[in-house]
């Protein structure tokens, strides 16, 4: 509330009136029955005569009333709307800053349940308390009235507090277990959606409805069993809160008639007090409301917490870091990096060293595991390494502020996302209106430099074209062009390409490859580079051999195939694969001049750009 101190201000204030307004209402009934009604009756001209001002008061204190009833919503309502706001913001920008190693921990669907039913669990609390707030008011109006009219009747009246206190933290202990088991369970049923939205061409195509049908009825079915219990458990409760009022009206009724029976109090003393306790009854539930979102409220707060609270998000503000010409100095120093695990702690990198001047092409090899993408990505610190520094012209990267550090070192992975936006929209990532956003000629010149600038002129509008749901209208490797060139167009200094290029056909991957060397000296970034193929893998000014999280050897490609046997066995796999595609490629070949059909073949192979890399290799002094 003291986020929004203006609207919950109001919304209190009004609520207040409302609780002062509605004892008021019993006491004008008090009076009107014993000054007006109870003479006029009896045959008092006087008190016919104030028959008209007792109505316009009560007009009055009704209609005051209707006022502070309909403000004490309207600002209730937009102090929800803004905290949930608030709340959402924080979370997604948050999601935003939070590393990759972070968002890999915890499923998509529980993210989406922080963000979405957790917010609104987390603020639900908020609608009915400013109500609560002004009924303490009305309690301590009414209290002060009664004990002033008769202490007796006052005690009858407020004798149901205590036992409505009772009822609520019995209430809350038996609540709060089934709405954490609720909540959890929505987030499991979100992320098993999502899970089966994504994959829905792999379910289709394996005809595996069925199972994900099962796996989310299952969950559907836990989801529906936790939320009637939190029905029953409020089932309960709410007709408990709804009787104290009544019968304390009953037990006012009864001492009341003994009391009117002795001469102590008048008969609208006790017309007023039963008139209060029935008015009583829905603002006494405003104490059920609170107590009963309460506890939905704590745990959804309490999920987002951890989202909120979760450490390792770069800092917003840190040190600069200057924008140079041309690449950026790297280097790792003993850098290690660990992982939880069920059984304990895995080390995926063990002491690494590492350093590429400014300007270089570093190719990282290894087998499947051994931790490349691991190692490049902690340059735009994707993770943070567990002991170790990692620098970018000797600045510590964890110290850097997170915009200069986006904006200098680029990161593409073989993983694409194209947004269903336009082709300028994906290259830029910004508004058309930014001024800040690249020009379409820079676009243009990043586009040619991922040999992607035809693809995009073929669309119908270009640069306006829109691209379908994940860029549906473009292949594996025209994606994937398409990030290179989102990540190019920032002209950034260092470039990490995790196996970006991998769906591209091998003779454009080179091409590419090669014009990222052929710009100007001054305006070349640093590259590192995780390859499959050793046509990218000799085009690299150093390669780095990394086994097990080590770094087993490092140098250029000739070197390394003479006097490393775990490369050189890398790089005859390499060959030895290339050799059987060419023999598979011949015989389709002979095959179709014998006039048989062979099945046609499927995605463009890697062997033209692997021999033609392999033949640059031999010119350069490597092995064949």
């Amino acid at each position: 509330m003291r986020s929004q101190p203006r609207t919950y201000v109001l919304a209190v204030a009004t609520s207040a009136v409302f609780g002062a307004t509605t004892v008021a209402v019993s006491r004008v009934l008090a009076w009107a029955t014993d000054a007006v009604v109870v003479p006029a009756i009896e045959g008092s001209e006087q008190a016919r005569g104030r028959i008209g001002v007792a109505g316009l008061v009560m007009v009055l204190v009704a209609v005051t009333l209707a006022v502070a009833v309909a403000g004490r919503r309207i600002f209730a309502g937009i102090g929800v709307a803004d905290l949930q706001a608030d709340h959402r913001r924080a979370v997604t920008r948050q999601y935003l800053r939070l590393p990759m190693s972070w968002h890999r921990r915890h499923p998509t669907g529980q993210l989406l349940s922080n963000a979405g039913s957790d917010v609104e669990a987390a603020t639900g609390v908020f609608n009915p308390l400013p109500f609560a707030l002004g009924v303490v008011v009305m309690l301590g109006v009414a209290a002060g009235a009664l004990l002033r009219t008769d202490v007796w009747l006052a005690l009858a009246a407020l004798v149901v507090l205590p036992l409505a206190v009772v009822a609520n933290l019995v209430f809350q202990r038996r609540m709060t277990p089934a709405i954490t088991r609720a909540q959890q369970l929505r987030a499991e049923v979100a992320d098993i959606a999502h899970e089966s939205f994504e994959a829905a061409s792999l379910v289709k195509s394996l005809g595996t409805e069925d199972r994900e049908e099962a796996r989310f009825g299952d969950r559907a079915r836990a989801l529906r069993d936790a939320n009637v219990r939190v029905g029953v458990v409020r089932a309960v409760f709410d007709p408990v809160i709804d009787l104290l009022p009544n019968l304390g009206t009953l037990l006012v009724l009864l001492v009341g008639t003994q009391r009117v029976a002795s001469g102590a109090i008048g008969t609208g003393d006790v017309v007023g007090a039963a008139y209060l306790l029935t008015l009583l009854a829905v603002p006494v539930r405003a104490f059920g409301w609170v107590l009963g979102e309460l506890p939905r409220g704590l745990v959804g707060h309490d999920r987002i917490a951890r989202v909120l609270d979760a450490r390792g998000a770069p800092a917003d503000e840190g040190v600069r870091l200057p924008r140079g010409a041309g690449g950026a100095d790297v280097r790792m120093r003993g850098v290690s990096l660990r992982v939880p695990t069920a059984d304990g702690e895995a080390e995926l990198l063990h002491g690494v060293d590492l350093h590429v001047p400014a300007g270089r092409t570093l190719a990282v090899v290894g087998p499947t595991g051994s931790g490349k993408s691991t190692l490049v990505g902690l340059v735009p610190r994707l993770a943070d390494p567990s002991a170790g520094v990692v620098e970018v012209d000797g600045r510590d990267v964890r110290t850097l502020a997170a915009a200069d550090l986006a904006e200098q070192v680029a990161y593409v992975s073989q993983s694409t996302f194209v947004f269903e936006d336009t082709v300028r929209g994906n290259v830029t990532l910004a508004d058309p209106d930014d001024p800040a956003a690249p020009s379409d000629e820079e676009v243009w010149a990043a586009l040619r430099t991922a040999h992607v600038d035809d693809v995009v002129r073929a669309l119908p509008g270009g640069l306006d074209a829109p691209l379908g749901e994940r860029g549906a209208n473009l292949s594996g490797g025209q994606r994937q062009r398409l990030a290179l060139a989102r990540a190019l167009v920032r002209r950034p200094r260092v470039l990490v390409l995790d196996d970006a290029t991998s769906a591209v056909d091998p003779r454009v991957e080179r091409a590419i490859l090669t014009g990222l060397r052929a710009e100007d000296d001054a305006q070349v970034p640093t590259v590192l580079l995780v390859a499959y193929r050793m046509s990218s893998v000799l085009l690299a000014d150093e390669v780095l051999h990394l086994d097990a999280g080590r770094v087993v050897d490092r140098g250029p490609h000739a070197e390394l195939v003479a006097r490393d046997p775990g490369y050189a066995e890398l790089a005859t796999a390499y060959e030895q694969e290339s050799a059987r595609r060419r023999r598979e490629r011949a015989d389709v070949r002979a095959a179709e001049a014998d006039g048989d059909d062979p099945s046609p073949p499927g995605e463009p192979s890697d062997d033209d750009g692997l021999e033609d890399g392999l033949e640059d290799a031999g010119a350069r002094g490597g092995r064949r």
